[in-house]
């Protein structure tokens, strides 16, 4: 492993950090006096409209008489809901992500032998750059998956012959390389972390032509290379469920930015990475994980809905947990009583409960969740806000199901929503040509300068706030 010691002091960074924190400090009553949509969201915690997409619709509520109205979650890709995708899948007993993927870049349903093509294309972008592995992988392991996903992304910019040219035709192809490639990156990083943080043995297996993506996923990341059918259809379900979430999700959003600055596939997709790392993101489902150990450690019977009740009670009090006062897995920025892809993958769950039947109690406790903290939030609180589960509730348990590390639980979410970011970047790229800058209203203090031999170390000035407030606003 390697490590790199700082030679900045923790004192220092103490007495560095007092500085900091008084002048960088920002009253929340300002946001509302300057009428400063914080996060980009309006009052009700919508989204700003910032842009305009033909690629996924997030539909969780509705406008009556000005007032945001809860509905049931429905997720449209492309047009299509994405319940009837994962319907055909499972009447059909085949898989979808790369249908899925299709759909996203181009916009219209392929046939089956367009599928089949496309398959095969992705099969043959699935090898990475020669000495790829041992040069930029092996010789530098993460401790987290998804910093490697990022770093390992950009390092593909020195292999490609053309990594600057933005012409759809290039994009295109640099964009269904990553597709195909993510996963194999992902896996290898994984191992390499198992050979040097967990002392364990690390495994390189090669990748089956005529695999689908997840089950070159699975047979990447067994030592014995073994998975079942059905394995491999419930993790295709979540993928196709990841896929894309509509431009204005953390992620997307910040793939879209860069793309609007005009940079490359390679920066504007870790930057994607970056985001979805973050655990108001993709990183939540990590929280979800650690939040359903803390109640196993702390409550005796977790299939109570006393015991349970008692326990969320002190999370939203915080005096439990990890005394955020979240509930992780529960609520959503646009859904209110449903986030259908959290109704599929609970559904699935329960499907494949037979063949996992030690997590029969652990899905109570979801359960238990998503029907108990509504009540709790409204009597501790008195919101009548309507809550429901979100995607991160249930798809930790599914992975864990499946026997898929924590390690890997976000790089999957990853490997997912590589193909919407993928086409937005593309999206973008079509129909920019402004580079996306919001305004920022500047409340900077004024100070008087000082010259350096005059200045004493001990002294804060205080600076005079400049003027009154003003809601005029200096576009720079």
């Amino acid at each position: 492993m390697h490590s790199y010691i700082s030679p900045i002091s923790n004192e220092s960074l103490s007495i560095l950090c007092k500085s900091l924190m008084d002048n960088n400090h920002i009253d929340q009553d300002d946001f509302e006096f300057y009428n400063v949509k914080r996060g980009l969201r309006n009052q009700d915690g919508s989204g700003v409209m910032a842009g305009l997409t033909r690629i996924c619709s997030v539909d969780g509520y509705y406008i009556a008489d000005g007032e945001k109205q809860p509905k049931e979650g429905r997720l449209i890709y492309r047009g299509i809901n994405v319940e009837e995708i994962v319907e055909d899948c499972v009447k059909n007993d085949r898989f979808g992500f790369e249908e899925v993927v299709w759909l996203l870049l181009f916009g219209s349903l392929p046939t089956k032998e367009r599928l089949d093509q496309f398959c095969e294309t992705l099969s043959k972008c699935r090898e990475l750059p020669a000495n790829f592995v041992e040069d930029v992988i092996m010789k530098l392991p993460s401790p987290n998956i998804m910093n490697k996903l990022a770093h390992s992304v950009l390092a593909l910019y020195p292999y490609d012959e053309t990594p600057d040219d933005n012409s759809i035709p290039n994009v295109l192809r640099q964009s269904i390389q990553l597709v195909a490639q993510i996963p194999i990156i992902m896996s290898y990083a994984y191992q390499v972390k198992r050979k040097n943080y967990y002392h364990e043995s690390m495994y390189i297996h090669q990748v089956k032509p005529e695999h689908r993506t997840a089950e070159v996923i699975l047979r990447a990341i067994r030592s014995k290379k073994q998975f079942t059918d059905k394995e491999a259809k419930l993790l295709d379900r979540c993928l196709i469920l990841h896929a894309e979430h509509g431009g204005g999700n953390n992620s997307t959003f910040a793939t879209r930015v860069l793309t609007s600055a005009e940079t490359d596939t390679y920066s504007a997709i870790s930057a994607g990475i970056g985001s979805l790392k973050g655990h108001k993101h993709g990183g939540a489902n990590l929280k979800v994980a650690e939040m359903v150990e803390d109640i196993k450690e702390h409550v005796s019977d977790i299939t109570d809905p006393g015991q349970v009740a008692d326990y969320i009670t002190k999370i939203v009090k915080k005096e439990a947990g990890d005394r955020s006062g979240l509930v992780y897995g529960m609520g959503h920025a646009v859904y209110t009583y449903s986030d259908p892809r959290a109704v599929i993958l609970k559904e699935e769950a329960k499907k494949y409960l037979p063949e996992a039947p030690e997590f029969e109690d652990e899905l109570r406790l979801l359960e238990l969740i998503e029907e108990l903290t509504p009540e709790i939030f409204k009597k501790l609180k008195g919101s009548n806000k309507v809550i429901c589960a979100n995607v991160d509730l249930y798809s930790g348990l599914v992975y864990k199901m499946l026997r898929i590390p924590k390690d890997l639980f976000t790089p999957l979410f990853t490997v997912a929503r590589l193909p919407g970011w993928c086409a937005h970047r593309i999206e973008e790229i079509i129909t920019g040509g402004r580079i996306i800058r919001p305004a920022y209203k500047s409340l900077f203090e004024s100070m008087d300068y000082i010259p350096l031999n005059e200045r004493q170390e001990d002294i804060v000035v205080k600076a005079k706030k400049h003027g009154p407030k003003s809601n005029s606003f200096l576009y720079l």
